[in-house]
């Protein structure tokens, strides 16, 4: 079993979802501490003049854990996919899913952070992505202890033989720690991405994935490590 577990994200960028589609269990991990300016609730995209933040309002409170974060209003929801329907409406293939995003932002009324965001990843990865992968979220383990020792029961909990992580956790993950479990520890390489038909130049790779959706449509998969040269998974 090959797993993988990171903290839900905003319309997070392509290579998010090359780890959801490189292993066997994705974990949504958001009974962790949640982090101001980070990717929980913002994310970019591309315009004529540059990139664009856009943030989903959450308050002052934010010492809690991701999946308690409470959204303070629905007015961003209309006007986020103004700024993606202004910025992406002359991409190729912005009609083909420009129902699918719509309903998104103007169909539900969002009031979970976490909720929206594992929400819109899972539609991603399984209606336009075609990825398979078991996705569940780390509250079904009930976790115990902090750091490290918590991704270490996840593990153990889920019988994993390979750990796929970010290059973020080499600040406090070693591969030793794993390896009396015998669990081996896989770090993820970004490097090396190819590029696409991208609007607005210079080109940039790390722009939320609905950039890369728009412009290259079922292409996209083309475009991301984790699928071969048929844009068939690897694993």
């Amino acid at each position: 079993m090959k797993v993988a577990a990171i903290q839900s994200n905003y319309i997070p960028w392509k290579g998010y979802f090359d780890i959801i589609n490189s292993v066997d269990l994705f974990v949504f991990y958001d009974d962790a501490q949640y982090t101001h300016k980070d990717w929980r609730n913002r994310n970019q995209i591309k315009t004529p003049t540059g990139l664009q933040w856009l943030t989903i309002p959450i308050g002052s409170n934010r010492s809690q854990k991701i999946y308690e974060i409470q959204i303070i209003n629905s007015y961003w929801q209309k006007k986020h996919w103004q700024s993606i329907v202004h910025n992406y409406s002359k991409a190729k293939y912005f009609r083909t899913y420009k129902i699918f995003f719509e309903q998104l932002y103007l169909e539900y009324k969002w009031t979970n952070l976490s909720s929206f965001n594992q929400f819109v990843i899972k539609k991603i990865s399984r209606e336009i992505l075609n990825i398979n992968t078991t996705i569940e979220d780390s509250r079904k383990y009930y976790l115990k202890g902090n750091g490290k020792e918590r991704v270490l029961d996840l593990l153990l909990k889920c019988n994993a033989a390979e750990y796929l992580c970010g290059p973020s956790a080499k600040s406090y993950l070693k591969e030793e720690f794993l390896q009396h479990e015998k669990i081996k520890l896989i770090w993820v390489n970004y490097d090396s991405y190819p590029e696409y038909n991208q609007l607005y130049p210079p080109f940039n790779h790390y722009v939320s994935i609905i950039d890369l959706i728009f412009n290259e449509g079922p292409n996209a998969r083309y475009f991301m490590k984790s699928f071969n040269q048929n844009g068939n998974s690897r694993i």
